[in-house]
Parts: C-alpha cells; sequence; structure tokens
C-alpha cells in the first residue's frame, strides 16, 4: 500500500487560553484529493497554517514522505514540497501572466553580468503549463488582472506544481466563482491529482468537494468529527456532518422543521 506523503498526528494548536485545533489526525496520498470541510470557525485557516508552516503545532506530529518534520517557516513547507495557493492569489494585476508564474524564479540566459531574464523561454513555459491544466494561454504577456478568476486560479496551481509541489493546498478556490468558472478550477483539480500530486482541498461547499475528492474530513471547533472515502458517504450526509449532526436536528425540531 503506498504510503501518504503527509501525515498529522495529534495536531493541537493553542493560542493562550483559545484553542483552535484540538487533535487533529489527516493525511493526504500521492494522486489523492483530501477534502477538509467546515464552517466559519471550525479551525480551518488554524489548520491550513500549520501544515504550510505559518504556525508550529502546541503539540502532535508531523511526517512528510515517512520522516518527522518540524517547519519553522512556510520557505520550510516550500523547499520540503508543500505549496499552498490562498484565496488572495498572491499575484500582482498589472504584471505579466508570465511575470506572476515565475514570481523571483525566471530562467535566465548568458553569465556574469550578462546574464538577464529569457521571457522567450519563460513564455514557452508559461504556455505549455497553462496547457496541461487545459488552458490555451494566447498571450502570456497579457496582465494576469485581465484573466478570469478560474484562469487566476490555474495559474497559482500550475505555477505551484510547476516548481515541485507534492502536496497542494488550495484555501477554498471555488469560494468567489460563477459556475463556468467553478467547473475550470475543479477540471484543473482532477488534473494535478492525475499528476500524483496529493491535494488538499479546503472548502465549505459539498457539491464542489464530491467532484474531485477522494475523501472528506470535517472539522468542527477544532476537532475532526470524522473521516469518510468518497462512495462510503452521500452528500446530504456530508452537508449534515458540517452543518452539526445532531445539534442541527435538534434546533430544526425546536423551530418546527424550518431550518
Amino acid at each position: 500500500m503506498t504510503n501518504p506523503i503527509i501525515h498529522m498526528e495529534g495536531i493541537k494548536k493553542h493560542f493562550g487560553n483559545v484553542i483552535a485545533l484540538n487533535g487533529v489526525t489527516f493525511d493526504v496520498f500521492p494522486g489523492e484529493c483530501h477534502c477538509l470541510l467546515g464552517d466559519n470557525g471550525a479551525g480551518k485557516s488554524t489548520f491550513i497554517k500549520t501544515m504550510s508552516g505559518v504556525h508550529k503545532p502546541t503539540a502532535g506530529t508531523i511526517n512528510f514522505e515517512g520522516k518527522p518534520l518540524s517547519f519553522n517557516s512556510p520557505r520550510d513547507a516550500m523547499e520540503a514540497g508543500i505549496a499552498t495557493v490562498f484565496q488572495d492569489l498572491a499575484m500582482i494585476p498589472l504584471m505579466s501572466v508570465t511575470r506572476n508564474f515565475f514570481m523571483g524564479r525566471e530562467p535566465t540566459k548568458g553569465r556574469g553580468i550578462l546574464k538577464r531574464f529569457d521571457i522567450d523561454a519563460a513564455n514557452e513555459i508559461c504556455v505549455e503549463k497553462m496547457r496541461d491544466m487545459g488552458i490555451n494561454l494566447r498571450a502570456p504577456d497579457q496582465a494576469v488582472g485581465t484573466l478570469s478568476g478560474g484562469e487566476r486560479q490555474t495559474v497559482a496551481i500550475a505555477r505551484a506544481v510547476h516548481f515541485g509541489a507534492k502536496v497542494l493546498i488550495l484555501d477554498e478556490p471555488t469560494s468567489a466563482l460563477g459556475v463556468r468558472q467553478t467547473s475550470n478550477v475543479l477540471s484543473t483539480i482532477a488534473r494535478v491529482r492525475e499528476q500524483g500530486v496529493g491535494v488538499v482541498f479546503i472548502s465549505h461547499n459539498v457539491r464542489h468537494a464530491m467532484a474531485v475528492g477522494d475523501r472528506f474530513t470535517v472539522l468542527n471547533r477544532g476537532q475532526t468529527l470524522g473521516t469518510a472515502s468518497k462512495g462510503n458517504i452521500t452528500p446530504a450526509e456530508l452537508q449534515d456532518l458540517m452543518a452539526g449532526g445532531q445539534e442541527l436536528a435538534t434546533l430544526e425540531g425546536s423551530l418546527g422543521g424550518t431550518v
């Protein structure tokens, strides 16, 4: 059986007296999309930042490719192969797609003082990697701000994969998108998964998670309520679990079935 790329066991994170994560266990395998679901305040953001090296856990262990790891910064996580695409995408709207794709890691040509940015090679790589994700980018020199929200998400995802992501964390990638753009992003996630990258898909949208997910873990108030594989849970069951399960049923009864 394939071993998980990353395995997080009993992760706790305290901020003073506030318990943000309380014993979360989570893993992701190569070529798998593991969805982390939860409502606002469930602990998703803290979990992302703990996995990506922003926060050090108060307790618990992180194993990456079978070895214990402790990240001191997001750079440590990135160098290990954990890339995070946050909702703001970390892009400069007026800068070209190619410049945003490389962000300081541009290919160069020449030597010494004659070394310079190889724009032709950069444009070729950018177009190729976007094509791999299903986007036909005709003008890589256009401002990235002229692309749709879904296309910008794809640029960020393609960039992460190109620079060696083994685990790709996607923070609510479809939350602000329309139907067509959401479809494009979900297709991109499927393509990334086919390349053997482990995807952690953070969302509160059950339908989007069900479209691409292989496993689903629900967070509630910093704790996991359970993990289920696709085929072993229905969208309605997953929605009920995410929405509070018995708490929601009790509330619905007290309000006469109006929830």
